[in-house]
């Protein structure tokens, strides 16, 4: 039969037993006890908690990725598009993280989304497509600055995709094509120009020498001939038709004066 002794000391060894508690490297224990929080969170490793003194709350300090889902956003050039994104953060303090607020990766969620809509309606559509580095650094910078007080250290802050309306993507390619043909034009242009200024230089050079004329049209004979051409146009310089020219005879002095 048990006694008394028996029974305080396995009662004791039962509340010790369940008074164990193990913190993965990775996690923190806030205590509260008698409702009053530890100075510092317990952990990693092997811990004491005695119900119903203390009541422990885990915190895990990994980086959370958090998906925003996709918000409906009005830019400052009035286009509508719907834009989600991607959020990493961690607990720095998790005394904060219990204390401050409720939920911190809820309220996190809720902060990253209306952060998002609100700086996306400030900026064109033009920047949100070019500039996404800029604005992900502007919402990491703002979400960090609110969920500092939370003991949470925002790290990146990602847009993942942004989904434009049918008719502006076709406005988009219309104009993506505009500015190719524009660019063509322009390097055309600029190759004619060039081609115009090496050919009047060569001119120049020929002009001083009409031997180099006629090295240059043998020149191109022979690369006519490599062709297998069955048609061979020759030019006739202009020079050889001044012989040819109408004169208008010269009428005597004698036959003017009559």
């Amino acid at each position: 039969m048990l006694t008394l002794p028996v029974i305080v000391i396995g009662f004791i060894v039962l509340y010790l037993a369940n008074s164990i508690k193990i913190l993965r490297e990775y996690e923190r224990g806030v205590i509260f006890r008698l409702g009053r929080v530890l100075k510092k969170p317990k952990g990693p490793g092997l811990i004491f908690v005695f119900p119903p003194i203390d009541r422990m709350v885990r915190v895990s300090l990994r980086i959370i990725v958090m998906d925003i889902p996709p918000q409906d956003v009005i830019t400052k050039d009035n286009v509508s598009v719907k834009v989600n994104a991607v959020v990493y953060f961690r607990v720095m303090e998790p005394q904060h993280a219990v204390i401050e607020v409720q939920d911190f990766q809820f309220a996190t969620s809720q902060l990253a989304q209306t952060t998002l809509r609100s700086v996306l309606g400030q900026v064109e559509l033009d920047e949100l497509l070019s500039e996404r580095e800029k604005i992900n650094s502007q919402l990491q910078t703002i979400i960090d600055k609110h969920t500092d007080p939370w003991g949470i250290k925002v790290q990146l802050v990602e847009m993942k995709h942004v989904d434009l309306p049918d008719n502006m993507v076709r406005a988009i390619a219309k104009q993506a094509e505009a500015e190719r043909d524009k660019r063509a034009k322009i390097i055309h242009a600029e190759g004619e120009f060039r081609a115009a200024d090496k050919l009047t230089k060569a001119a120049n050079i020929i002009s001083t020498n009409p031997q180099a004329l006629q090295l240059r049209f043998l020149g191109t004979l022979s690369e006519i001939a490599t062709e297998k051409n069955s048609t061979i146009i020759f030019p006739l310089p202009i020079e050889m038709m001044k012989a040819f020219q109408y004169r208008k005879p010269k009428t005597k002095k004698g036959d003017d004066e009559e």
